[in-house]
């Protein structure tokens, strides 16, 4: 990767700025929405807005990873596989997960500097531990909100077929791809393909 020119590097001092700014409007325009949907889960079950769980990052850092809380208290300890029509996630939780509003919260990892608009998503640590020494290729950037492999399939592909769409994003990384990745994603939200599926990625 350090062989690239500076501006084909897909952690690029103007990947970071844009970041910054799609982030920090984005959040700015959406947060009435937001403050709406964050009373909704308040109200429902009296719970945490956020589910916060540690995720790895670039480098294999652990992070705290934002979502809007959409299963009942506690639901994570009877394991990360979810179906549609599974019992544990609440009313508001289905609107969230329909939408991938669950996600937005993931804005603020991104003004931290944690995560990327676009990149590899995030993942737990044992997942890690059983990487191939070619997937530790993915934690060369930092995660993405959404990624290739999100606009390929979702959780409707297998495991190892997201890595390699995560290595095939790193290794053709552009600006111009960043763009068609952002534009692919908001026309994959308004369908429900692939919101459930192989993995864990909707908790």
């Amino acid at each position: 990767m350090s062989a690239r020119p500076w501006y084909r590097r897909p952690d690029n001092a103007l990947k970071r700025i844009f970041d910054i700014a799609v982030a920090g409007l984005g959040l700015l325009l959406t947060s009435p929405i937001l403050l709406t949907l964050a009373a909704w889960i308040r109200y429902e079950d009296g719970g945490p807005i956020f589910y916060i769980h540690p995720r790895v990052g670039k480098d294999g850092k652990l992070f705290p990873f934002f979502k809007f809380r959409t299963m009942a208290v506690g639901s994570d300890r009877q394991g990360y596989e979810i179906d549609a029509g599974d019992q544990r996630i609440t009313r508001v939780g289905n609107v969230l997960r329909r939408w991938s509003i669950d996600e937005v919260p993931q804005l603020l990892n991104v003004l931290r500097g944690e995560m990327s608009l676009i990149g590899p998503r995030p993942t737990l640590a044992y997942q890690v531990d059983s990487y191939t020494p070619r997937q530790r290729g993915r934690l060369v950037v930092r995660p993405g909100l959404t990624g290739l492999a999100q606009v390929r399939g979702r959780n409707s592909l297998t495991w190892p077929q997201r890595i390699e769409l995560d290595l095939e994003y790193i290794e053709n990384y552009s600006l111009v791809l960043d763009l068609q990745i952002l534009l692919a994603t908001f026309r994959a939200v308004v369908t429900p393909d692939g919101i459930y599926g192989h993995g864990w990625e909707k908790k």
